[in-house]
């Protein structure tokens, strides 16, 4: 049984600069396959979300940002591409991007434990659903907003050929002048560096890409 949807303010005022910290509480239910076609409804209800949240007077329509990591970074990636003009800023972390790719070569490690999850290239209904939300295959002509992404030469997760060539193509598509950048960790793995102090500066690196864009 799944949780309601729900979604959680919190007040931050760090750097004299105050911001609304919000978790949209998604489900993209288990229960069914890829076949059933659902994964979409995950995207459109995260834009539909932060939408909600700026009608209702919360937050700045102008500095919009949001972060997400591996499969969340998937999500960051189909967000802008629904919807890039929405975001001022994005952070994503380890991104599962070139979806499609991955998911038809099975020796890469965990591709065939989530043909369940993602689905299954092989059967082409579900080839072309992937096709639909992959973000590397949707990337177009828009004006995309700036975007942090992090990744490791070591991540064996998410490898870091997805990020190297997602970023590149979206710097070539983009119609904007917003910063695309992309930082490669040559030591950790999927978590980034070990180490709280490590971990600190990481943190530090995403606060300083969102503070030099607040208007």
């Amino acid at each position: 049984m799944m949780d309601p949807p729900r979604i959680h303010i919190f007040h931050y005022h760090k750097f004299n600069i105050e911001t609304n910290l919000s978790h949209p509480h998604l489900h993209n239910s288990n229960e069914i396959s890829p076949i059933d076609f659902k994964k979409m409804n995950t995207f459109y209800d995260f834009n539909d979300g932060v939408r909600f949240i700026l009608n209702n007077g919360i937050g700045d329509k102008n500095n919009v940002f949001a972060r997400g990591g591996s499969a969340g970074g998937l999500l960051m990636g189909a967000i802008i591409n629904l919807e890039p003009e929405l975001y001022k800023g994005i952070l994503s972390g380890v991104p599962f991007v070139d979806v499609l790719t991955t998911m038809s070569d099975p020796t890469i490690p965990l591709t065939t434990f989530e043909y369940d999850e993602w689905g299954n290239p092989a059967n082409i209904d579900e080839y072309n659903y992937i096709k639909q939300y992959s973000p590397y295959d949707n990337i177009y002509e828009a004006n995309y907003p700036a975007v942090f992404i992090t990744s490791s030469l070591y991540d064996s997760q998410v490898q870091y050929f997805e990020p190297a060539k997602y970023t590149p193509k979206l710097r070539e598509f983009s119609q904007s002048n917003n910063p695309i950048l992309m930082k490669m960790n040559l030591i950790g793995g999927h978590g980034g560096l070990s180490g709280k102090i490590n971990q600190f500066n990481e943190i530090a690196e995403e606060f300083n890409f969102i503070i030099n864009l607040v208007e």
